[in-house]
Order: structure tokens, then sequence, then C-alpha cells
């Protein structure tokens, strides 16, 4: 197995620690949240790797990158890959509910190995798991905490409101659920 390097690199959500051989991305980790986790011990610390990744992550958080062109390498099922991929395809500025992946990628039953699935991604953000949402609008499990969730649906334009301790697209803001994909700029 190749070696896996690793940087941490600083971010609107806290720090984060991109892995993977150096080329291609395996892992970006969360300091903070649901899935904090260090770099594994056995990853060796290499502070000028993955500068591209770094510059568009910065870009992104920036306002300035709305799509990731990275090589990447996430590792998992050939369903988590179908999955991961599906999501790739959702476009900045957009939500879609676990149903309406699901239904996408072929498998409209798998509703709930969608979110499994999902909530396996190990590159969130450049992989945006944060825009699938419940079929009612509400933001639902993130690695990195719903405050992220929410910080990075704003970020792509999104109204999130907070409703009863639970944050939620604004209907109003983000149009109808009938399509069961979500624009902000939607009537």
């Amino acid at each position: 197995m190749p070696e896996t390097l690793y940087r941490r690199i600083e971010s609107p959500l806290g720090p984060l620690i991109l892995a993977g051989d150096g080329t291609a991305l395996t892992a970006l980790l969360f300091s903070s949240g649901r899935q904090a986790r260090p770099a594994d011990p056995q990853w060796t610390p290499a502070p000028a790797a993955f500068t591209e990744a770094s510059w568009q992550l910065a870009a992104y958080f920036a306002g300035e990158l709305k799509q990731f062109s990275l090589s990447l390498a996430p590792r998992g099922t050939d369903f988590r890959q179908l999955v991961w991929q599906g999501l790739q395809r959702i476009p900045f500025g957009r939500t879609m509910t676990y149903a309406a992946l699901a239904a996408e990628i072929g498998r409209p039953k798998a509703v709930r190995a969608v979110g499994a699935a999902n909530g396996a991604n190990p590159l969130p953000i450049v992989i945006p798991c944060h825009r699938l949402v419940a079929g009612n609008g509400d933001l639902t499990g993130f690695g990195g905490g719903l405050e992220a969730k929410a910080f990075l649906l704003r970020l792509e334009g999104h109204r999130v409101t907070q409703r009863a301790a639970r944050y939620r697209i604004d209907p109003e803001a983000s149009g109808a659920l009938r399509a069961h994909i979500r624009s902000p700029k939607a009537s």
C-alpha cells in the first residue's frame, strides 16, 4: 500500500486535514464535529503536499470557486462509489434529497443506504455531501456538524434557517420541494 501523506490547512470551519498519496486526495478530515478525527499516526506529515487542493479549497471558501477539479481517490464499496459520483453531479448552489439521489443512481428503494454512503464520504466539501437534505428541507447529518453544513450551504447561496433547534433550507428562498432538487434562486 502506498505511503499516505497529509497536510493541515486552515479554513472557516477550523483546521482540515488533507490526506492521500501526494497527488490524489483520499481523505479530508474535520478537526471538530461528530466525525472529527486526527491524522492517522502512520501517515507522513507533508506540509507542502496538496498545494492545488489547498488553493482550490481557499478559493471555494472565498466564494471564488464553484466546482473542484482535483484528482480524487476515495476508498469505498462499489455502491458508495456510485453514491459519491452522484453527489459530485449536484451543482453548486443546489440541494437534493436523499430519495432523489437514490432514484438518480437507479436505486430508488435504497434511500437509507444512500444516507449511510453519504455519511461515509471520505472527502466532504470536495465531494459535496452537504448538498443532501431531508425531503422536508431539514439539514440532517454532516461529519463536520450541522453548523458547518449550514455554513457551506449559505456560502453556496442558500438561506438556511434554524427552526426548533433544527437547521433547514428556507422554502421561500430555495423553492418548493416538488422537484426534490432545489436552487436558492428558485421560486
